[in-house]
């Protein structure tokens, strides 16, 4: 029997006799009695096993090491303790797999995030990072609903691309030539590599999502995108997840509409189906957090045109850091006041063309993109999106300037060209918006595996 339908039907079980398998979380001994935290995995919620010297395995079972997995035979019972309403008299405990003395979980003392990521094989196993990950796979589960309620057809990208989406050069490449002899040579033949030319790994899957969008009308990527970006900060990684949604006959106030609904809908599910973590979390990583989610459920999002936001932060009584300047791109300090002086979530639309990237709609003004960028309180940019530019002869032009290829993206340009339409879309990294509904602030916290400048372990 699962954990998860005991604490579900805990009231039809009293008094009976049940068998559960699972893991030893921690190990209370005393003279007469032994008390276990057990957990088999399907629940963030425990459940405490009480042990007496009546059994005559009373001695071999005090010596059962936290991190065990085990069998248990008992019969579940009204609880005498304060901590739990209910509790499972050990009748029979069968050690299954035993734990060497050097766990690095079962000494006493609460281990650090940091040390936690050196041992990213065994740090499920804690309180903490169950919740995480399970938050995790229920958040997955919600973006899949939501796309899938909605008639989106889930599109998947291709993880090996030739064409770079976001122009920043930042790209891991693939390739199956003899790297120690090209050290050797004046330059690479591509022409020689496995795909004929030079190949790299995704940084995005909106592109080739444009194209079936311009089939189904709506459509929707989630899957792994990859940066060769040197950075060490706390929301950045080489390796993450995002979802893209692209939308045919959509400009960009729809575009918002759909950013604000999935949002929303998403911090729901997991508000209502992470009970125990989202308790968790808000007791012990970030007090309100509860509070803060369920506002930005209920909240009506602001739009505002990035002109006005800078102006307004040019008014502010505020000593920055870095100040605010017309043209350039927002700072962290200059998102958290926005969302502030809002009091609420804010889209910024209208951005400057020359900060934003090739395929984003030139507005008549010739200065600005129908760009725009959610900020959320407390995390900051958490999405960003933009109606396509659809026009044929304005792509290319704006390629040119950028000094880009058309000719390796003859395949994005047909679609201005054959039944193109109004049509627009954003991104959002899934790690990102769960650093948002978790507290959990670092992106290597809330991704099984991290991938940063020099840490590819496991």
């Amino acid at each position: 029997m699962d954990l998860k339908e005991i604490h579900t039907k805990y009231k039809e079980l009293l008094n009976k006799e049940i068998e559960i398998n699972g893991w030893i979380k921690n190990h209370r001994k005393g003279k007469d009695y032994g008390f276990i935290d057990f957990n088999d995995g399907t629940c963030a919620k425990n459940l405490q096993l009480v042990y007496s010297d009546k059994l005559a395995s009373f001695d071999a079972l005090t010596k059962l090491k936290i991190g065990s997995a085990i069998n248990v035979k008992g019969v579940l019972i009204n609880s005498v303790g304060a901590n739990q309403e209910y509790e499972l008299e050990v009748k029979e405990i069968t050690l299954l797999g035993d734990v060497d003395d050097d766990y690095p979980l079962q000494s006493k003392g609460r281990p650090t995030r940091e040390f936690l990521r050196e041992v990213a094989h065994l740090r499920p196993r804690t309180n903490l990072f169950n919740a995480v990950f399970r938050v995790r796979s229920i958040a997955a589960y919600a973006i899949h609903k939501y796309f899938q309620e909605n008639g989106y057809v889930y599109f998947h990208a291709p993880l090996i691309t030739s064409s770079d989406c976001e122009g920043a050069g930042e790209m891991f490449q693939v390739t199956t030539l003899d790297l120690d002899r090209l050290t050797k040579e004046k330059s690479v033949p591509y022409e020689k590599d496995f795909f004929g030319k030079k190949a790299s790994l995704t940084v995005s899957g909106q592109l080739e999502a444009e194209t079936f969008a311009l089939a189904y009308k709506k459509v929707y990527t989630f899957g792994p995108t990859f940066r060769a970006e040197n950075s060490n900060t706390k929301t950045h990684a080489n390796e993450f997840w995002m979802i893209e949604p692209e939308i045919a006959f959509c400009d960009i106030n729809g575009d918002m509409d759909i950013m604000e609904s999935m949002l929303k809908y998403v911090v729901k599910y997991i508000l209502d189906n992470c009970e125990d973590e989202m308790n968790l979390f808000n007791k012990f990583v970030e007090p309100g957090l509860i509070e803060k989610l369920t506002k930005l459920v209920n909240s009506n999002f602001t739009r505002i045109k990035h002109e006005d936001v800078i102006t307004i932060l040019k008014k502010a009584d505020v000593k920055w850091e870095f100040p605010p300047e017309y043209g350039e791109d927002l700072a962290k300090e200059h998102e958290k006041y926005i969302t502030e002086y809002f009091n609420g979530p804010v889209f910024i639309t209208d951005w400057p063309k020359d900060i934003k990237a090739f395929y984003m709609k030139q507005n008549p003004d010739g200065k600005t993109v129908a760009a725009v960028d959610l900020e959320v309180p407390g995390a900051g940019e958490l999405m960003g999106g933009s109606e396509r530019e659809a026009d044929y002869q304005k792509l290319i032009n704006r390629m040119k300037e950028l000094n880009m290829n058309d000719t390796d993206l003859k395949w994005y340009l047909d679609l201005r060209r054959f039944g193109g339409c109004v049509h627009s879309g954003f991104g959002m990294g899934f790690e990102r918006l769960l650093i948002y509904v978790t507290g959990i602030e670092n992106i290597r916290d809330v991704i099984p595996y991290p991938r940063t400048p020099n840490n590819c372990e496991f």
